[in-house]
């Protein structure tokens, strides 16, 4: 796809991406959110059409690294409508904070746990986080899946995440990657660019919102590159644990 990727040149101060396009740098929350709007009340089942079901594997995985234990609390960024949270609490992690920017996306959060009789244990806060309401040093473990990309200021995020967690505390990312193995290439971005519109507009009857999705995933840092942002964000011990061929990949690191 990259021979055909028409990328406008962006200065990162005045500018950031919104899939291929860029465009001024305060304009990106406003039209990811408006995004997450649309795609909220279909996004679980677009998920498991997208990923064909894979997803709900990575994320067992991603739920397992965080080490869920009743005295650990989890503040989980960019929750969207709950998987982490929820796997966190059965699995028998302490308290858990679901937040996201996206009030629709939380709204769906929040319907879930109270069906899935989660909601005791767990807060649901409106934030963004690049900017978070909670105290320094408040969290033993921060998460983020499959939200990193579509934050504008990335490295803010980062930073955010490392001044909540307590000293000892673990931040780990869950995120779309660089496929690692040559022979997927072609037909992960066959699916990504043909499928996956198609399907959004049968599905949730908006093609545009899902084009953007793909085309954010291969905007992204790859996996060497976000590896030394935690590092530039004063993280110890990063590591890098790939998925699916590198298709996902999970980033943690250490506040010590």
């Amino acid at each position: 796809m990259s021979d055909n990727i028409d990328r406008r040149s962006a200065d990162p101060g005045t500018s950031a991406d919104f899939g291929y396009r860029s465009i001024p740098r305060e304009a990106k929350k406003p039209m990811v959110r408006a995004v997450f709007d649309r795609v909220a009340p279909q996004y679980d089942l677009m998920n498991d059409l997208m990923s064909l079901g894979i997803h709900r594997a990575w994320k067992r995985i991603f739920v397992a690294a965080l080490g869920p234990r009743p005295q650990l609390s989890l503040l989980d960024l960019a929750g969207g409508t709950g998987d982490i949270s929820f796997g966190w609490l059965r699995g028998g992690g302490g308290p858990a904070i679901l937040s996201d920017i996206n009030e629709s996306m939380l709204g769906v959060g929040r319907e879930r746990s109270l069906s899935a009789g989660l909601a005791a244990d767990l807060g649901f806060v409106v934030a963004d986080a690049e900017r978070l309401p909670l105290p320094d040093r408040s969290v033993e473990r921060v998460s983020i899946a499959f939200g990193l990309r579509n934050c504008t200021d990335k490295d803010a995020v980062l930073a955010e995440a490392r001044r909540v967690l307590r000293p000892g505390g673990r931040f780990l990312c869950l995120e779309f990657s660089r496929v690692q193995v040559a022979a997927l290439t072609p037909l992960y971005d066959a699916w990504s660019f043909r499928v996956l519109p198609r399907l959004g507009r049968m599905i949730a009857g908006d093609a545009a919102s899902y084009q953007y999705l793909a085309e954010s995933i291969r905007t992204f840092p790859d996996q060497d590159r976000l590896a030394g942002m935690l590092r530039g964000a004063g993280f110890a011990r990063v590591g890098v644990r790939n998925l699916s061929g590198g298709i996902a990949a999970i980033h943690s690191g250490w506040r010590l």
